[in-house]
């Protein structure tokens, strides 16, 4: 299989393309390098993913660049599997602009050159964060969505619905992927592990925000890469399919027993500034998996703490 990966050069997407590469497939990769966090975090990641072997091809190309897209839409694709976005709560609510430009124009520019180069089979990263403060949990894919808290949040679930109508409309067999806080190594330095790793360990204080009963359904990356990889074997076989999926790992874990979990596995207490919540964060993320589990064979395995000694081994590794 040929497959494209847009945002490839990022945590998931790295991993994801270090995956098909081991499996045989051809990968190629669009990612911009943008500047979100540093550019240099990104080419390692690709760096890793090239040592699986294969045949890695790399589009240094920003997903709402058409003209030159498709120069990697030319290339006889079978697949895409699109992560690629502005990422992030916080940031969204700051520049809502540059998000819905990103995340909802981008998706849909890609959707048309899939049009346009007939293809048909397409994998779209949405967010668990479409399901705002949801009273009910866990959170199934039949839950009302109506009501996101955040300009990101809203940009995914627009995607959803651009996703829809091209399989509406144009017979595309579609998977739509809402995740639930992925971690890992290679994982975003913004993102909360990371971020608390990397200030335990220099002994700085972590901002805290609420009272640490906020909680979430910690997703272990390899748990991912096999519900990506499983769900893209699904839209392969489809025909004129649409489905939407959480995959997450259907426990949840507090803000406090996450910093609990860091300080044991680094022997190192933390320094907590406590601070207010923040806007757009939910109270709450928690992923009923069982259509994940009946259509695709999805079984995530990870346990929590093993995976934060995991993360916190590559951390250091990296000289963190």
């Amino acid at each position: 299989m040929k497959v494209l990966i847009t945002g490839g050069a990022g945590f998931i997407g790295s991993h994801l393309a270090e995956g098909h590469l081991r499996s045989g497939d051809e990968v190629i990769i669009v990612d911009n390098f943008n500047d979100a966090y540093d550019p240099a975090v990104k080419h390692n990641n690709i760096e890793s993913a090239k040592r699986a072997g294969g045949e890695l091809t790399v589009f240094p190309i920003d997903i709402r660049d058409r003209q030159n897209l498709a120069q990697a839409f030319s290339r006889d694709i079978d697949c895409v599997i699109h992560l690629a976005a502005m990422a992030g709560v916080r940031p969204s609510i700051e520049q809502p602009d540059l998000y819905y430009d990103v995340n909802v124009m981008g998706t849909l520019k890609l959707l048309e050159l899939c049009r346009a180069f007939d293809i048909r089979k397409f994998v779209f990263a949405s967010s668990s964060s479409v399901y705002g403060n949801n009273e009910k949990v866990p959170f199934s894919e039949t839950d009302p969505v109506d009501n996101p808290i955040s300009p990101y949040a809203a940009t995914k679930k627009a995607g959803e619905l651009l996703c829809y109508t091209y399989h509406s409309l144009y017979g595309f067999d579609m998977a739509c992927l809402r995740f639930f806080t992925v971690y890992g190594p290679r994982q975003r330095p913004d993102l909360a592990i990371h971020k608390f790793t990397k200030l335990i360990t220099e002994g700085r204080p972590i901002p805290f925000f609420g009272d640490g009963t906020s909680s979430r359904d910690y997703t272990y990356i390899d748990d991912i890469i096999d519900g990506v990889s499983k769900v893209a074997d699904w839209v392969m076989q489809g025909d004129g399919r649409y489905e939407i999926f959480n995959l997450g790992e259907s426990r949840t874990v507090t803000l406090d027993e996450m910093a609990a979990a860091i300080e044991q596995a680094l022997g190192k207490k933390a320094l907590l500034r406590r601070q207010p919540n923040q806007p757009g964060d939910v109270t709450i993320t928690y992923a009923d998996i069982t259509k994940s589990k009946a259509l695709l064979g999805y079984n995530p395995t990870m346990d929590f703490a093993q995976g934060i000694a995991r993360f916190i081994d590559w951390y250091r590794k990296q000289g963190g």
